[in-house]
């Protein structure tokens, strides 16, 4: 979510600052126990020591824009039919101009096409406005996240002068995901533009202005979609009337039309618009909760201040500071109605937490069951440069990773049927073998804690994050499973299974291999919600063109294959799996 047109929001400089953690089983380096079990919770895991540093996983890379066979190892399954897609920074320097932040990286889309059992591999970079303009000039000249591009040279002193008082354009550099809008991909970032791509070659298409199809000024990268293929955003609207998180629904293509190549945005409306608590700090989002009946828009206290963001312009400084944790304030839940529009006038509230991902939500008998990743401490806000992630092995990348919170997933269950006869100060929460409640403390209001979903032993892996489900059978109904990225380095250094009903969990780990955001891509004959595969690109620091796409029986979390492709490829954002007929 972008505050401002100008400002491009970072989705990572917030999951990644969610992560912190702990001890490594398999002697990838030592860790050391806390000098006391009191201390406070969010700093019991044990500190890391001795961790390997990052810095090949920052660096440019060329594009690879024609497909390259790969060497296969093991089995990948032949019923795989299809494209895994992947987006991330891939570019970090134009000229003598250097990025300062990780998330200001120029977009970069890797394709894996998995067919018979074989895998190809390509790559180009995203050719946004941004991208061309740095290159034709071989500079930095449109401002990202973590770095203010520097007033043309050849300007004279005046222009360049008062250049500082304009308020700069939004990036197109969609560098965070793949989402689908009405049968059509595209490639998203938290401003309002996004860009139609193809899906097969890879090529960008137009560009696409939220703003010429409804009232919003931005949009984040996590679309939610329904059963009949509509699509769900959340972005921000501001004016004279105040600041407002709005609920976006984009319909499903129509049945049978003729589909011209170009963007379709059309008949997209808001369902919804929240009002900020406070207009001039609005919270930053990164996604949202929807389950069969509801969407949930979470208002944390991530705080953007929009007075300082001002300031910052004037005074030729980035955006990534304008981001602060202020836990003063609680976190807000808003209930809306998905179908109607319709806000609820309960004010459901928990402690101060921090969220970027969600898991799933689903309704049970009166509740809204939201599971998601939180953390407790949103302090380490744009500590994502890239002068932290190439620190040296040793003490300097222990420092910066034992300083950063850890992720955990979180349950909380909000009851559906309060009104003024439910009685106050009385767990609401009924449902069997659940311990997160719900009090009503005053009239329309609701305080609630959570259930943590997990045992001691994830804290091994780090806590965790990029959780993803069988989205298409069970997002929004009730599930047992999530896959996720496991954290005891900056980057995810494991791949995890997670049992929400009993908390077990399968883990896939490797001493200097750091996987990517998992995806489950079911079986055509499955009859379980595990039946299928978990897909991760897996890169490595310590050599060069070792990169391959790992596939696991998602069942039980061992590997059936690789596909080994002689490239680098940075750490990335997020992908999907793109399945052909």
């Amino acid at each position: 979510m972008a505050i401002l047109q100008g400002f491009k929001g970072s989705p990572q400089s917030l999951y990644k600052s969610s992560v912190f953690i702990c001890t490594n089983t398999q002697n990838q380096h030592h860790v050391e126990e806390p000098s006391s079990p009191d201390t406070e919770h969010g700093q019991r895991c044990p500190q890391a020591k001795g961790l390997e540093t990052l810095a090949a996983l920052v660096q440019s890379v060329e594009e690879t824009p024609d497909p390259i066979p790969t060497t296969i190892k093991g089995t990948i399954p032949e019923w795989i039919n299809g494209s895994f897609l992947r987006n991330g920074p891939g570019k970090f320097e134009f000229g003598k101009d250097r990025y300062t932040h990780w998330f200001d990286g120029m977009a970069m889309m890797h394709r894996f096409h998995i067919s018979e059992g074989q895998v190809t591999y390509s790559s180009r970079f995203l050719r946004s406005d941004s991208y061309v303009q740095n290159s034709e000039k071989n500079r930095i000249v449109v401002s990202e996240f973590g770095t203010m591009a520097m007033p043309d040279p050849c300007k004279n002193i005046f222009a360049r002068f008062f250049s500082r008082f304009q308020i700069p354009k939004a990036t197109d550099n969609a560098s965070v995901n793949f989402v689908k809008y009405k049968g059509d991909y595209y490639v998203s970032t938290e401003t309002n533009y996004m860009r139609r791509v193809d899906p097969q070659s890879l090529e960008t298409k137009e560009k696409v202005d939220w703003t010429q199809y409804i009232a919003v000024n931005s949009a984040t990268a996590h679309p939610h979609y329904d059963r009949e293929g509509a699509s769900y955003n959340m972005g921000n609207s501001y004016g004279k009337n105040g600041f407002f998180y709005s609920i976006i629904r984009v319909p499903p293509p129509e049945v049978n039309a003729v589909k011209a190549d170009s963007a379709d945005l059309s008949g997209a409306k808001v369902i919804c618009s929240i009002r900020a608590a406070e207009p001039r700090k609005p919270s930053y989002y990164h996604s949202f909760v929807m389950s069969e009946n509801y969407i949930v828009f979470i208002e944390q206290p991530i705080k953007l201040d929009l007075l300082k963001f001002m300031l910052y312009r004037i005074q030729g400084k980035s955006f990534h500071k304008v981001m602060t944790w202020e836990p003063h304030y609680q976190t807000v839940f808003h209930l809306v109605n998905r179908h109607t529009g319709e806000e609820s006038k309960v004010k459901y509230v928990a402690a101060p937490m921090f969220t970027l991902h969600q898991i799933n939500a689903f309704e049970d008998n009166g509740f809204l069951v939201m599971d998601m990743c939180c953390g407790d401490d949103g302090a380490v806000i744009g500590d994502f440069t890239l002068e932290n992630l190439r620190r040296e092995s040793g003490e300097e990348m222990d420092e910066f990773y034992n300083g950063l919170c850890r992720n955990l997933p979180r349950r909380y269950v909000l009851p559906l049927t309060v009104d003024e006869m439910t009685p106050p100060d009385h767990n609401l929460v009924t449902l069997p073998n659940y311990t997160a409640t719900a009090k009503k403390t005053k009239q329309g209001e609701v305080f609630m804690t959570h259930e943590e979903l997990y045992d001691d032993e994830l804290m091994q892996y780090g806590g965790l994050e990029f959780p993803q489900i069988n989205y298409d059978k069970h997002n929004g109904r009730p599930y047992r499973y999530f896959y996720s990225c496991g954290f005891g380095h900056v980057f995810s250094d494991s791949l995890l299974k997670m049992d929400v009903q009993t908390k077990e969990l399968k883990v896939w780990r490797y001493p200097g291999l750091f996987p990517s955001e998992p995806v489950f891509v079911a079986s055509p004959k499955a009859t379980e919600e595990d039946d299928g595969v978990v897909m991760s690109v897996i890169i490595t620091p310590r050599k060069e063109n070792s990169t391959f796409l790992l596939v696991l029986d998602a069942k039980t979390f061992t590997e059936l294959g690789r596909a080994e492709v002689p490239v680098n490829i940075p750490y990335g954002t997020h992908g999907v799996f793109n399945e052909m007929g």
